[in-house]
């Protein structure tokens, strides 16, 4: 069986219509993914239900918790120029370029289309991407789709959020970060895997740090609990604290943004 090929049978849901979600973990010095290892730490580890495996090495399927992966081994280097437009803005990692201008090869992850609700099926992805890492010489993980590069040592700090239930927001969304002379900026981009508007803040008095870290909160809350920020609301942390929600053209992203003014 090959990966492709289960790409084109795989039914589409009847119910939230999910997408497929994909990530490249990354490997040194000629490593690769065992099978048995994964399966073993997503059993021990995260205490997941493995049914329907089918496959090797190479390609593999699994169901966890009902929903379907597959791994494939790709024994090659992720294109250079795929990364490096990613690379350019990922101020997580400064050294992404050099650290993984020799990697030798990368697995392709993908949850396939499913039932379960975005945020479920994101924490499935990245339970298998730590199962994959921690038993393996991967160097870091390439998510396209959400333009996300993150070194392995900072995507295992999240086991224990994890392990909460909690929401690891910065391995699923990537959060931009701007600075002018009008103000500081900063925006969302991955929120639509979630069937959420992105998020904009523009022109901010608040510094870098605070706005990644306040934005964070926001994406992180409307995911855990599911919210639709509506034109003319306000949100706040406190019952004093109003900042006023509008929905407008976005300035960093396409289409239309929700933008938060603080």
């Amino acid at each position: 069986m090959g990966l492709f090929d289960l790409f084109k049978k795989e039914p589409k849901p009847k119910s939230q219509g999910s997408n497929i979600l994909l990530a490249m973990p990354m490997f040194i010095n000629g490593d690769t993914y065992e099978i048995k290892k994964i399966i073993e730490s997503l059993k021990k580890l995260w205490d997941l239900e493995i049914t329907d495996f089918d496959g090797d090495d190479n390609v593999a399927t699994f169901k966890v918790n009902g929903e379907m992966v597959a791994i494939a081994n790709m024994p090659v280097q992720i294109p250079l120029g795929d990364i490096e437009g990613t690379a350019k803005y990922a101020y997580n990692w400064p050294k992404a370029l050099d650290d993984l201008k020799d990697h030798t090869g990368h697995a392709i992850v993908s949850v396939m289309a499913g039932l379960k609700s975005p945020l479920d099926r994101f924490k499935i992805l990245s339970k298998v991407l730590c199962s994959i890492l921690i038993t393996s010489n991967s160097v870091g993980v390439y998510q396209g789709s959400q333009s996300l590069l993150i070194p392995s040592e900072q995507y295992l700090n999240n086991i224990e959020e994890l392990k909460d239930d909690g929401t690891p927001v910065f391995l699923w969304i990537y959060i931009g970060l701007k600075q002018y002379k009008t103000g500081n900026s900063a925006y969302t981009y991955g929120l639509k895997d979630f069937q959420k508007q992105e998020i904009e803040i523009i022109d901010s008095s608040l510094s870098l740090e605070e706005l990644l870290q306040f934005l964070g909160n926001i994406a992180s809350y409307v995911i855990a609990n599911d919210i639709t920020l509506k034109n003319g609301e306000t949100v706040g942390y406190t019952a004093d604290q109003k900042i006023s929600v509008t929905i407008s053209k976005g300035q960093f992203i396409e289409g239309q943004s929700i933008k938060l003014e603080i």
